[in-house]
């Protein structure tokens, strides 16, 4: 290791993490709030900070060209640590993996990162990156309201055909071997948006361990404090959004 790169190592090793994410909503820097804090990491969040609006649209401004250590960001989340800054929901949480102990040591397992984040890939997209799409199936930047017919025919697929199916995917995983039982899966985000639709399911019996897991994540003694605390904001008009005529009647 050269005595440049052995300085940043340790560097980074004392400096605490800061999160990169829109003020006001919970969003895709949740799942990376989750992570540091079931791993009681220090950490500063934008969410909290009084210009933490400012540091986010200065990031991601087509006036940044980055530095010679890392290249511009497309949008949050960011993770800045020491020098680096890194970008993009599953590359952040498989660079805290390690650190913060939340994967199999590579030592002992050496694709155990590779299986955790196979299933954080298809949690982001099933969970997350599809619930945001019923809202907005047409365009991004167009509001719900001028894309609401096709919204409901989005909603209607996931309610009863993508999100049953991602549900039993993880009850699969979590009956399998090589989970031993798992550890962290939250739906919580999905919960809010469809909460008739998810209450439906879970009643079914189908996804017992699904659910089963969801509250032991829930009890766990860091998020516990978490969800408690101020430090979690509101789901609103984020990426999970409740609109009663999306969900089950």
């Amino acid at each position: 290791m050269s005595t440049r790169a052995s300085k940043r190592q340790k560097t980074e090793e004392k400096d605490a993490y800061h999160l990169i994410y829109w003020p006001g909503v919970p969003g895709r820097g949740e799942h990376i709030r989750l992570a540091l804090e079931e791993a009681g990491a220090e950490y500063t969040d934008t969410a909290h900070q009084e210009d933490g609006m400012k540091t986010v649209t200065s990031l991601i401004s087509d006036q940044n060209t980055g530095d010679s250590h890392n290249p511009p960001p497309l949008a949050p989340p960011a993770l800045k640590h020491g020098e680096y800054i890194i970008s993009q929901t599953p590359n952040i949480l498989m660079y805290l993996g390690p650190q913060l102990g939340l994967v199999p040591d590579v030592s002992e397992d050496p694709v155990g990162i590779y299986h955790v984040n196979s299933l954080t890939l298809t949690a982001l997209d099933g969970l997350s990156n599809e619930p945001h799409d019923v809202h907005h199936p047409i365009a991004v930047g167009e509001y719900y309201e001028n894309q609401k017919d096709e919204a409901k025919k989005k909603a209607k697929d996931y309610r009863e055909s993508r999100l049953p199916k991602f549900l039993a995917y993880f009850e699969r995983v979590l009956s399998g071997d090589a989970s031993k039982g798992g550890e962290y899966l939250y739906v919580n985000g999905v919960s809010f948006a469809f909460p008739k639709c998810v209450e439906k399911l879970k009643g079914s019996g189908k996804y017992d361990k699904v659910f089963k897991h969801y509250e032991m994540v829930k009890g766990r003694e860091n998020i516990k404090s978490y969800l408690e605390s101020d430090r979690r904001q509101e789901y609103s008009m984020g990426i999970y959004r409740h609109y009663p005529e999306l969900d089950d009647e």
